[in-house]
């Protein structure tokens, strides 16, 4: 059971005030443990994928536009790209969320699109919906969007804003992007127990920075 569940975790570090020490083991503990990737900033991209060059079963995940989603499209692309070409072969990005409680739905697909483009036959692409700003409408709307403009997977939360992931919004993504697309939890899964309500719910990823504390049976007492 601890291999499944670790095999399910993006092992996390994403404050602004990570050194490349923490770093270096984050990319030990996901060694260790097996977890699917680290998830890191852009910056510290091509010192993960040095340090995972030769551990082809743990990858090198980074987020675009990461916290707030307000950056234009086409500085998003720029910044897959970039990530890709430093070693990321997964991305979480943030969707325009004003535009999505703008009714832009045109911009929004735009927004995802350009990541996912630039993303082609290089990186998994995962939305990230900020569910604790969003009504339920807009939820299922983000889910919709993201489906149409071809991301790998929707995920709740970036772990910064006012909540993270709970299993109600994880059943209603899995509810409206079917089988087919992924569905990643992330922000507050701090146990074994949180993860596995996720996952019933329909998670298929967890983002986390407690991975370890969940692989060992323990609760941490981490926010992200």
């Amino acid at each position: 059971m601890t291999q499944n569940i670790a095999r399910m975790i993006d092992h996390t570090l994403l404050k602004a005030d990570a050194t490349k020490e923490q770093i270096v083991k984050l990319v030990n503990e996901a060694k260790e443990y097996s977890f699917a990737s680290v998830c890191i900033n852009p910056t510290w991209v091509s010192t993960a994928a040095e340090l995972l060059k030769s551990t082809a079963n743990v990858k090198v995940c980074t987020v675009i536009g990461f916290p707030l989603g307000a950056a234009t499209p086409e500085t998003k692309a720029f910044e897959t790209k970039n990530a890709i070409e430093n070693g990321a072969s997964e991305v979480d990005m943030v969707i325009n969320i004003g535009a999505l409680k703008s009714n832009q739905d045109e911009l929004v697909e735009k927004d995802i699109a350009s990541v996912v483009e630039a993303a082609k036959g290089k990186a998994l692409v995962k939305v990230i919906i900020e569910t604790c700003l969003l009504t339920d409408d807009e939820k299922v709307r983000a889910c919709e969007l993201s489906v149409k403009a071809g991301a790998d997977f929707v995920k709740t939360s970036t772990g910064f804003s006012t909540g993270g992931a709970t299993p109600e919004d994880v059943r209603l993504m899995r509810k409206t992007v079917g089988p087919a697309v992924g569905v990643k939890a992330s922000g507050g899964v701090r146990s074994r127990e949180d993860a596995m309500a996720m996952i019933e719910a329909g998670a298929t990823r967890i983002g986390a920075s407690s991975g370890i504390a969940i692989c060992n049976g323990e609760v941490s007492d981490s926010k992200y």
